[in-house]
């Protein structure tokens, strides 16, 4: 049974199947690779995926396809975990990685494998409302006044919301304020949540579909998104006075490849991710590039804004991890005690 959901997700996968001893030799010469990813970056590897299948075919002479699975960071790592057959992973948090190398899945050192820890780009929370403004949201503290509505990723399931979160405590923390005092905040924070989806494409849905809430807490990158499937005009970013630099790293999915035999295929996806092209396609979808060049080139996208690491205020990803987001933890204790 968990086969077949796992193929359903991927497409193409089944007709692969379905051609059987039928497949040409083109077809069994070439290979192909899955990605399984967070929820928001399906655009931004829609095209990076197309550059890096001509780049391959030019510089090797052979064809690859790539297929995609999305969803909540966190889901997809459990995926993984459970037996989904990706040879990479792309992911939003660097704990979704570590919980895959705690399964033996990546390697121990995978932040070593390539530049920036393994991060070939990065992105930060802001705020997405309605055109216009019409509840004059600025910052965080407009979140928690009793006339405004807000929609977020669950933090237990997916990156998204977890970064939310971390933004929301560690903006507290930064500007001052004690644990004590972020807590609070995040309560009042949470009472005002209309909906916590279980993925950042399905927060989007709920707030511009479903027209749920006044603001829509998510990454910068969804603005992009948003204004090629719903149009342009449709929502106004707002960054608060400061926020969580979010950083999305990937890994190599090793007993996938071992079995697979896609070990060099996969290792030189993911490489490519650095190349000027990928980290003009990342500029493109809004996400931040980490080549200095490509940054400078996009400058006008990327707005100043205050940033700090989980680092600075939680002391590392895993402690954050520890203290946040186990079963007990943080969140779950501030969330049982808002219920009525």
């Amino acid at each position: 049974m968990k086969k077949r959901t796992f193929l359903a997700a991927i497409p193409g996968a089944v007709a692969a199947l379905a051609l059987g001893p039928l497949a040409t030799a083109a077809q069994a010469q070439s290979q192909t690779l899955l990605n399984a990813s967070y929820d928001v970056a399906r655009e931004f590897y829609k095209d990076y995926n197309a550059a890096f299948t001509a780049y391959w075919k030019k510089t090797t002479g052979k064809d690859v396809r790539i297929d995609q699975a999305h969803g909540g960071s966190s889901k997809q790592a459990r995926a993984v975990s459970d037996g989904l057959p990706a040879d990479v992973v792309t992911m939003n948090q660097a704990t979704d990685i570590d919980f895959l190398a705690s399964k033996n899945m990546v390697s121990a050192d995978w932040r070593k494998a390539y530049p920036d820890n393994a991060a070939p780009t990065t992105s930060t929370s802001i705020f997405l409302v309605r055109t216009g403004n019409p509840k004059n949201i600025k910052d965080w503290n407009d979140l928690i006044r009793p006339d405004v509505k807000v929609v977020i990723v669950n933090p237990k399931l997916g990156g998204n919301g977890r970064a939310t979160w971390l933004a929301a405590w560690g903006h507290i923390k930064k500007a001052g304020g004690s644990d004590a005092q972020a807590a609070e905040f995040v309560g009042k924070l949470l009472k005002n949540v209309a909906v916590m989806d279980a993925g950042g494409r399905a927060a989007t849905g709920t707030f511009l579909q479903r027209n749920v809430g006044d603001v829509l807490i998510t990454f910068e990158s969804e603005v992009i998104t948003i204004d090629q499937e719903f149009g342009e005009g449709k929502v106004d970013p707002v960054y608060p006075s400061s926020s969580l630099l979010v950083e999305n790293p990937v890994a190599v999915v090793q007993p996938v490849v071992a079995k697979k035999g896609t070990q060099e295929l996969a290792q030189a996806y993911l490489k490519f991710l650095w190349s000027p092209e990928a980290q003009q396609i990342a500029a493109k979808h809004w996400l931040r590039p980490r080549s200095a060049e490509v940054l400078k080139a996009n400058a006008s996208r990327f707005k100043p804004i205050k940033l700090f690491t989980v680092d600075e205020v939680f002391g590392s990803s895993a402690k954050a991890q520890e203290t946040h987001f186990k079963d007990g933890g943080e969140f779950d204790r501030i969330y049982k005690s808002i219920q009525p």
